[in-house]
């Protein structure tokens, strides 16, 4: 069936409201490359969103699933238990950089994971406040999208929003926010709109993922750590995005010499299964009382199963390291270009987690129209990209930790070829 009949065919089936950034449809994946239902052949620099970070049919992962399939595929663990839920729940204990002990929740998606995180701090403190940083992304269910620090299209004609959440501006340098600026105004908040012994929790991105790929700098996560100490307050790190392997660690915030109370992951979790998670300190998760964590699918044996798997791939493949290497790769290819293609304003992220943003040459108005004629262009010669930022001027890349050197080279290429031609198009 035609590509143009399945546009049809979508069209008038699915609401609007899903989204569609590129014009194709998936046939069949492997590692990071993706053909469509005419048998064009894709490089996937957008591995799903971050989500198949161990490439698309990792054998190791297909393998625990269909392993479990053929056990069983759903019991709902709050009526029988089983052992991959709490097996991968002892090695998030584990590994997570949170101190002392540790207890995890498994969920379906990144919004529930950051429902339950802000559920648990308002349980364990008995205050409502939540406080966000502008530019963020958090989901799109009501409390993440009041989190979440961009309108359009995420909160374009939802009405009004949960209450109690506060927002103060992230630092971006190419935005002119400085961590001095984003500290005056969290005191400023505190002194003119919430006091901080009502505040329950304030949650942070590592990197930006929507926002842009901005990384915190450290100074202001230092700065975070030191604030929730002093008023009691929980620091969530949302490492939906940013997590397994992604930024040259298992987990952002290990570039960091700070530790959150509690974490939230999803995406890379289980290697393309619906799985999230929230770990946290013991005392703070144990704070609801039972029955008011959960949910039907929550931990499904199949996702939990894959989960488990794609933790022995990072350890046997040492994809977080793999993940430097080819970063810094992109990286290099993308600063060389400077002077081909005035529109760079800046290359930022950590490890494979990166991110390129577009100028209009000369100025500081932002360049979406760029940007998206990149990803476009890209497409076209067979090159998957996604753009984010507030404004949409930024291109971000998220390979497959597992892509193969000789795939990766050849999407650079691409990648130079298309920004050098579309420099001299697009203003």
């Amino acid at each position: 069936m035609s590509e143009k009949s399945l546009s049809e065919r979508r069209a008038a089936a699915i609401a609007r409201g899903v989204g569609m950034v590129t014009p194709l449809f998936a046939e069949r994946a492997s590692n990071a490359e993706l053909w469509d239902t005419e048998g064009r052949r894709y490089i996937d620099f957008a591995a799903g969103i971050a989500v198949v970070n161990t490439g698309h049919g990792h054998p190791k992962v297909i393998g625990a699933a269909r392993e479990q399939l053929e056990k069983f595929t759903h019991v709902c663990h709050q009526v029988a238990a089983y052992d991959s839920y709490v097996r991968l729940a002892e090695r998030l204990n584990e590994i997570v950089p949170i101190e002392g002990p540790r207890k995890t929740i498994f969920v379906t998606t990144g919004a529930e994971a950051v429902e339950n995180a802000v559920k648990v701090a308002r349980a364990a403190t008995g205050r409502s406040g939540v406080i966000a940083f502008s530019g963020a992304f958090h989901g799109r269910t009501f409390m993440t999208m009041a989190l979440t620090g961009k309108t359009a299209p995420y909160k374009t004609g939802f009405g009004p929003l949960m209450g109690d959440v506060w927002r103060i501006p992230f630092p971006a340098a190419s935005q002119g926010v400085s961590v001095e600026e984003t500290l005056k105004e969290l005191d400023r908040l505190f002194k003119t709109d919430i006091a901080p012994s009502r505040v329950a929790a304030i949650i942070v991105e590592p990197v930006q993922g929507e926002g842009g790929f901005n990384p915190v700098p450290p100074e202001l996560m230092r700065a975070l750590r030191k604030m929730a100490d002093e008023h009691g307050i929980v620091l969530i790190v949302d490492e939906i995005q940013t997590g397994f392997g992604r930024t040259g660690k298992l987990f952002a915030i290990q570039n960091y010499d700070v530790k959150p109370d509690l974490m939230t992951m999803a995406k890379g979790l289980a290697g393309g299964f619906p799985l999230a998670a929230v770990t946290g300190r013991a005392d703070l998760m144990d704070a609801p009382v039972p029955g008011g964590l959960g949910g039907t699918f929550a931990g499904n044996p199949l996702a939990t199963a894959a989960g488990n798997a794609v933790l022995d791939v990072m350890e046997e493949e040492k994809l977080p390291e793999r993940a430097q290497k080819l970063g810094d790769q992109l990286r290099a290819r993308l600063e060389s270009l400077r002077a081909k293609v005035p529109q760079i304003v800046d290359v930022r992220g950590l490890g494979l987690m990166i991110a390129v943003e577009f100028n209009k040459p000369g100025t500081s108005e932002p360049n979406p129209e760029y940007a998206n004629a990149v990803r476009l262009a890209a497409l076209e010669k067979g090159l998957i990209l996604l753009t984010c930022g507030v404004y949409g001027n930024a291109i971000r890349f998220l390979p497959p930790l597992t892509i193969e050197q000789k795939t990766f080279d050849e999407a650079l290429d691409i990648l130079e070829a298309v920004m050098v031609e579309q420099a001299s198009k697009v203003g």
